[in-house]
């Protein structure tokens, strides 16, 4: 569902089902980008309990050198 929803286009987003719900692994490159996928699964799955683990991965250059020994 998340990878074929042209408005989300996810496939980095795990879904396993458990005796309490779903939980959803993986990451994003914002918050609103993984509010909006647990919106859209848990309007898919109105009655089945949701728990995220989705991370929000930086997507910008880091803003300093990294200094290696």
């Amino acid at each position: 569902m998340l990878a074929e929803d042209p408005a989300i286009a996810e496939q980095g987003i795990t879904v396993v089902c458990l005796e309490r719900g779903l939980v959803l692994y993986g990451e994003v490159e914002s918050p609103h980008r993984r509010e909006e996928i647990l919106r859209r699964v848990a309007e898919r799955f109105p009655h089945v309990p949701i728990t995220s683990d989705i991370g929000v991965i930086r997507t910008q250059a880091p803003s300093q050198v990294e200094e290696l020994p």
